[in-house]
């Protein structure tokens, strides 16, 4: 892996175009542009170049054009950025974090057919996931009076073409305590955006996770601090991420990876200040996604906040 000064990261012959948004390493300059976004909000994700290791291997190889009883399956096309605790349901693939109550991660794909039907969320509950041990699972009490909403990280309105995948995505696993004034204003502008892309590309893929990142306390010490919810103790993300992979119509697949504070963000904020460096992401979560994208694709192009 060579690096050059034009911010690209050249990996297998695959150019990878990083830049400044939330989570990534502002200079001077940038941060002097970014003054309507308060300092509390530009936590900083640190940054490493992409891991040489390789990610979790795939499950089950989705094959193009090949029929299949679930969303599910297709969503495995890329392969997992992690291995534990699997859950697959009718529209996407989870990740369950016990320790935790909430999702490491969720992945679902999206198109035109999953964004049409007559699926209505009035018919929906959150209801607790009884595949998860009692004692590890979040419960509808946990929420009540935290002043948190229940925030979906695979999102309802994205699977309009089945009710049982609407379903699906009211389990409690499937969601996190997220700021009211963001999951209704900036993350659901950003759910919104993600199914304008589905209309414009062959396939998108989405994972969406929260992240627990560390920050600087008055002792001149870094910290990881979350609130916990309920009797359950369900943790508070500091932050939620959403990694978007593109298949062009064309053909080439694109990368953008978003992160956002668990915290009030201006829904006026162009999303593309959000994007960061994937592998702010990856070194943060935990979680790799760059190799098994490079391993299914010859053609990628990552897209990140511009300086």
């Amino acid at each position: 892996m060579h690096r050059i000064f034009s911010s690209r990261w050249i990996i297998s012959g695959v150019s990878l175009t990083i830049g400044v948004g939330i989570g990534a390493a502002l200079t001077a300059s940038d941060r002097s542009r970014s003054r309507t976004i308060s300092d509390e909000l530009l936590h900083r994700v640190p940054i490493i170049p992409v891991p040489i290791v390789d990610a979790a291997s795939e499950i089950a190889p989705y094959q193009q054009g090949q029929l299949t009883p679930s969303r599910s399956t297709a969503a495995m096309k890329y392969g997992f950025p992690s291995l534990s605790n699997i859950k697959s349901r009718e529209g996407y693939v989870i990740s369950y974090d016990p320790r935790n109550r909430s999702a490491a991660w969720v992945i679902e794909q999206l198109s035109s057919e999953t964004l049409t039907g007559t699926s209505d969320r009035r018919f929906c509950e959150f209801r607790e996931d009884d595949s998860v041990h009692v004692y590890h699972r979040a419960t509808n009490a946990d929420y009540k009076g935290s002043g948190f909403d229940r925030g979906h990280l695979a999102a309802a309105a994205n699977h309009k073409w089945s009710q049982k995948a609407m379903d699906d995505t009211f389990y409690l696993s499937n969601v996190a305590p997220q700021n009211p004034h963001l999951n209704q204003n900036a993350w659901k502008n950003l759910e919104t955006y993600c199914r304008t892309l589905a209309k414009q590309n062959q396939n998108v893929f989405v994972c969406s996770g929260p992240l627990y990142l560390p920050r600087q306390e008055p002792d001149g010490k870094m910290y990881v601090k979350y609130q916990v919810i309920g009797k359950n103790h369900v943790a508070v993300p500091t932050h939620f991420f959403k990694v978007v992979v593109l298949e062009k119509q064309r053909g080439g697949v694109e990368l953008r990876p978003y992160v956002m504070p668990n915290m009030p963000v201006d829904e006026k904020i162009p999303l593309e200040r959000f994007l960061v460096p994937i592998e702010s992401i990856e070194r943060a979560s935990g979680l790799l996604f760059v190799p098994n994208i490079l391993r299914n694709t010859s053609n990628l192009q990552a897209i990140t906040a511009k300086a």
